[in-house]
């Protein structure tokens, strides 16, 4: 009998912390806030440079403010889930409990880092018949 790997706790952000991550989200036309997986996130060009997860602030930085990242207390790799880390994030636990200008910073490293980025190009749609693509549906339906 195969054994049934655990499914990770995925939980909502406190509304606190949401809230912060709104007051703290950079003001820029060029950043799309958007969510992901759930989370409240930041994009700019395409790439994700900043959210939430679970009651954890996330930020994608290059491998040197990585490191100098890492040192804060409550900082390590971004893993989405045991074992997959995400190349490029670290996380910070308890976001609530570090001073609001250290968060500040960070959030400003991580856009000024995804702005050096190449843009994402959208995802193009699936060409699968099962999707509700109108129009696929209009092709399958009009066949006079």
């Amino acid at each position: 009998m195969a054994t049934r790997k655990s499914i990770p706790s995925f939980d909502k952000s406190s509304s606190d912390l949401t809230a912060l991550f709104e007051e703290l989200a950079p003001r820029d036309p060029a950043v799309a806030q958007k969510k992901m997986f759930g989370w409240p996130s930041c994009f700019v060009n395409g790439n994700l440079f900043t959210g939430l997860h679970n009651q954890s602030m996330i930020f994608r930085l290059p491998d040197a403010s990585r490191a100098e990242f890492l040192k804060l207390d409550g900082a390590g790799d971004f893993e989405p889930m045991p074992g997959r880390k995400m190349k490029g994030y670290a996380a910070l636990a308890d976001p609530l409990s570090h001073r609001r200008s250290t968060l500040e910073t960070w959030m400003r490293r991580s856009l000024d880092f995804a702005r050096t980025l190449p843009p994402k190009q959208a995802a193009p749609k699936s060409k699968d018949p099962r999707t509700k693509d109108p129009e696929t549906k209009r092709k399958k339906g009009n066949k006079k």
